[in-house]
C-alpha cells in the first residue's frame, strides 16, 4: 500500500502559511479589456470560497432568507435572478458595451419579450424585407393579433425605411447581415431615423455576433442575439439574448428596468446550464470566429467562380452592395454564405449531396450545415412579400479542414447545370 508523503496537501507556494489562502481580489472590472479578455473573464470570476475558476451551474430554484424579505446578494427564486444566468448576462453585456443582458429560452423568447416591453397596441414597427422566417411569423401572426402593425422596407436604404414610418412607429427592426440573403444595413444611418421620428432601433445582431459588430456604439438602443448560434457555437443550447445601454422607452423609464420587468413577469428565461453552456462557448467567441470568416470568405470565393453557381451572396465580397458598410461597421464579415444556383430543383439537389455538409436547420455551430431556406427556416414567410428565392440555399461555414468543405461542395455540384449569370 503506498504511503502518502506528509506535504502532499501542503500548498504549492512554500511561503504560504499552510490552512490560509491570501484574501480574495474583488471583481475586476474588465471594461478597458480586449474582447477575448472579456469574454473569458467578465463574469467569470473565480469563486470567493473555493478559488473555481469556472462559474457553478447553480440548480436551485429557491433560496434561504435571513428573515423575512432578507435576501442574500438579491436571490430569492430562480426565475427572477439565478447566478450562473446573472454570470452570463454580465459578460453578454460586456461584450457588447451594454449596461445590462437579458438571457432568454430561445432568440424568439428575447424578441417576444422586447415587443410586449416597448410597444402597445395601435403601435407600428418598421422590419427588414427579407427579416428571419421566425421574425416575420412572430410579428404577422402573433403580435398582430395583439394590434401591433408592421410594415416591411429595404433597410439597406434609410430612405425607405423613413418613408414605411408613420406617426405611430415605436420601432425599427433591423437585422444585419439578414438570414438568409446576406443584407447589410447601416446601422448608425438607421439610428439616426428612427431617433429623428421618436422610435427605438433594434438590432439583431446574430450573424455577425457581438465579436464581429456592437452595434449599441453605432446607436443601437437594443441588440438582439439567438445565442443558439454563435453564442453557444456547438449546437448543443437553444437560447436568446438581449442587451441594452442606457437607452430610454416611452414615458422615459430606462429600457432595461423595462425588459428586467418583462423578464420576470413573462418568465421565458434561460435555464441554469443553458445558460452555463452559452457563457463557455463566448469564452472562445473570438478564436472560433476567425476561423468562420476565414473559410467563408474562401468558400465565397471558391463557389462565384463555379458554372453552376448564378450568384454568391456574402458581405466579404467586393461587389456585394453592403460591402463598404460592412467593412467600415464589422471587424469581419461572418460565417454565412448563400448561393443562387439555376433553379429550384438544382438548390434541393445541391442540398441532398453533401457529406461534410450536414442538412439541417440552425447555423453557427462547430460543424458546417448547408438548408434550403425556402423549404426548411423560412417556409412561413411563403407567399408573403418577404418569401424567399426557391433557388436559394444558406451555408453556415464550420471549423473543418476548408479543403474539404471546398471538395464537399465540388462534389454536391458535380453535373449540375450552368445558371444564368
Amino acid at each position: 500500500m503506498s504511503q502518502v508523503p506528509d506535504d502532499a496537501h501542503q500548498p504549492d507556494d512554500e511561503t504560504a502559511e499552510p490552512g490560509h489562502a491570501p484574501p480574495a481580489a474583488g471583481p475586476q472590472d474588465w471594461s478597458a479589456s480586449g474582447f477575448a479578455t472579456r469574454a473569458i473573464h467578465a463574469g467569470s470570476e473565480p469563486d470567493p470560497q473555493t478559488g473555481a475558476v469556472v462559474p457553478a451551474v447553480h440548480v436551485a430554484t429557491t433560496y434561504a432568507q435571513d428573515g423575512v424579505g432578507g435576501l442574500r446578494a438579491g436571490y430569492e427564486y430562480s426565475r427572477s435572478a439565478n447566478p450562473t444566468r446573472d454570470a452570463l448576462q454580465e459578460c453578454l453585456a460586456a461584450l457588447e458595451g451594454g449596461t445590462a443582458g437579458f438571457a432568454f429560452a430561445s432568440g424568439l423568447a428575447a424578441e417576444d419579450a422586447l415587443l410586449r416591453a416597448v410597444l402597445e397596441p395601435g403601435d407600428h414597427v418598421v422590419i427588414p424585407d427579407d427579416a428571419y422566417g421566425g421574425t416575420f411569423r412572430l410579428f404577422s401572426k402573433v403580435a398582430a393579433r395583439w394590434g401591433v402593425e408592421h410594415t416591411a422596407a429595404d433597410l439597406s436604404d434609410p430612405a425607405a425605411v423613413a418613408a414605411a414610418m408613420t406617426d405611430r412607429t415605436r420601432l425599427v427592426w433591423c437585422e444585419t447581415p439578414t438570414n438568409p440573403l446576406l443584407g447589410v444595413a447601416d446601422v448608425a444611418a438607421l439610428a439616426r431615423t428612427a431617433h429623428e421620428r421618436g422610435a427605438l432601433l433594434a438590432v439583431d445582431s446574430t450573424f455577425a455576433t457581438p465579436y464581429l459588430q456592437q452595434p449599441l456604439s453605432l446607436g443601437a438602443d437594443v441588440v438582439v442575439h439567438s445565442t443558439t448560434k454563435y453564442c453557444g457555437g456547438h449546437s448543443d443550447v437553444v437560447g436568446g439574448a438581449l442587451v441594452v445601454g442606457d437607452a430610454t422607452a416611452r414615458g422615459g423609464e430606462p429600457l432595461a428596468e423595462l425588459l428586467a420587468f418583462h423578464q420576470n413577469a413573462m418568465g421565458a428565461v434561460a435555464g441554469p446550464f443553458d445558460a452555463w453552456l452559452v457563457l463557455r462557448g463566448l469564452k472562445t467567441l473570438a478564436v472560433r470566429m476567425e476561423r468562420h470568416c476565414d473559410s467563408a470568405e474562401r468558400v465565397a470565393a471558391h463557389l462565384r467562380e463555379h458554372p453552376a453557381v448564378r450568384e454568391v451572396l456574402y458581405p466579404g465580397l467586393a461587389d456585394h452592395p453592403g460591402h463598404a458598410v460592412a467593412a467600415r461597421q464589422m471587424r469581419r464579415f461572418g460565417g454565412m454564405v448563400s448561393v443562387r444556383l439555376a433553379d429550384e430543383a438544382a438548390a434541393v439537389a445541391m442540398c441532398g449531396r453533401t457529406r461534410v455538409f450536414t442538412l439541417a436547420e440552425s447555423l453557427g455551430g462547430v460543424e458546417s450545415l448547408v438548408e434550403h431556406p425556402a423549404r426548411m427556416t423560412h417556409a412561413s414567410a411563403a407567399g408573403s412579400p418577404l418569401e424567399v428565392p426557391a433557388d436559394l440555399v444558406r451555408l453556415s461555414v464550420g471549423l473543418e479542414d476548408v479543403e474539404d468543405l471546398l471538395a464537399d461542395l465540388d462534389r454536391a455540384l458535380e453535373g449540375a447545370a450552368p445558371a444564368p449569370r
